[in-house]
């Protein structure tokens, strides 16, 4: 059995709701309530040792896409993550995960907000069973440096693609 994600937030390709969309804190123009959404995995491969999970936007007018999240080292025997876990103050990572830096410039989950007329942008959210207990990284490391050290120790991924345009 394959990896799967899904999420009791939205379904595959469906547009994100206002809930998961950034908050006016960062001064982009959006007026959401900037909350991870639920993630779920099933199919685990064997040999797991632990996850990551990102959302990645490559529609981004940037260059090199945008990424929104990143989290490893969540532990082998998690397969979710509850609404709003990417909140730093909320406390709903599993015991051992790590947030690490995101193109907003520190950890954890900062919403969508494409620029206003630029059409719909994907959200890709992934999870990846990863064969390492733990990655060496720490809350400052990129996400480039974070895809490098997964690319070289991932068993198996998954994807859940969200929208969202203004």
């Amino acid at each position: 059995m394959a990896l799967t994600l899904s999420s009791t937030s939205f379904k595959e390709g469906e547009t994100l709701k206002m809930d998961h969309i950034l908050s006016a804190d960062y001064g982009f123009g959006c007026g959401g309530g900037n909350k991870s959404p639920h993630l779920a995995w099933s199919g685990v491969p064997a040999g797991t040792k632990s996850f990551a999970v990102s959302c990645f936007d490559p529609d981004a007018p940037t260059g090199s896409g945008f990424w929104h999240w990143v989290v490893v080292n969540i532990p082998a025997d998690t397969t979710e993550l509850k609404l709003d876990a990417g909140n730093p103050k909320a406390g709903l990572l599993p015991k051992g995960a790590l947030q690490t830096r995101t193109d907003f410039g520190a950890p954890g989950y900062g919403g969508p907000c494409p620029p206003e007329g630029h059409g719909p942008h994907r959200y890709i959210f992934t999870v990846f069973a990863v064969k390492q207990d733990a990655l060496p990284v720490n809350a400052d490391t990129s996400a480039a440096i974070i895809g490098f050290q997964l690319h070289f120790n991932t068993l198996e991924k998954a994807t859940l693609t969200g929208k969202f345009a203004r």
